[in-house]
């Protein structure tokens, strides 16, 4: 019965998030949304990342006043990704959640699972829409060959520049990965530094 009701307490206590929660949470919400997920992913996460313990779906019903369900999708969403992850408090059977914390391990995680699927799904479409030219290429009709001349040339460099966007994010990811937390540390830190001058 103790643990319920430190539960219970706990959920009383952070019913209203702090303003400085709620300013990031609703800056991370609009940054995410613009990157074309859900704003509430990016509040959910945020509350979870400024949260000194996990928290349960209970608590961040409460505190951001969403749905049971909203939640929960938004959860299993941010779970997939790998940004939260679920954690075992010992004498509480709910489920407990806390963020990745690691920033750069989150970055490149979605930018290898959506950008870079992304960028290669367009390479391919790019290959089809060539392959379809070349027979254009030698049309008997002066303005369809013309035409597709014009199409192949361009679609070719739309090609080349997403070959070169996949190499890029390639490279950023086989590098960044080994040792971006001290680059992290650093701008943060000069971040700091200039907002106390």
């Amino acid at each position: 019965m103790v643990p319920q009701t430190d539960a219970n307490e706990k959920t009383v206590r952070r019913v209203a998030l702090w303003t400085s929660e709620a300013i990031v949470s609703d800056m991370v919400g609009r940054l995410i949304e613009f990157w074309g997920f859900k704003r509430n992913m990016g509040r959910v996460w945020a509350v979870l990342y400024l949260s000194p313990d996990p928290l349960t779906a209970q608590d961040l019903r409460a505190v951001l006043r969403l749905s049971s369900g909203a939640v929960s999708m938004i959860l299993n969403d941010l779970s997939r990704w790998g940004v939260v992850r679920k954690v075992w408090i010992q004498g509480d059977r709910r489920d407990h959640f806390a963020a990745e914390v690691q920033l750069w391990r989150m970055i490149s995680r979605v930018l290898s699972e959506r950008e870079k699927t992304e960028i290669v799904v367009f390479m391919e479409a790019c290959e089809e829409a060539m392959r379809f030219l070349e027979s254009k290429v030698s049309a008997q009709d002066g303005r369809d060959r013309a035409r597709a001349e014009l199409q192949l040339e361009r679609i070719k460099a739309l090609h080349e520049l997403a070959r070169l966007g996949k190499r890029l994010l390639d490279g950023l990811l086989s590098t960044a990965k080994l040792d971006a937390e001290p680059l992290t540390r650093f701008l943060l830190g000069g971040a700091r530094r200039a907002s106390s001058l």
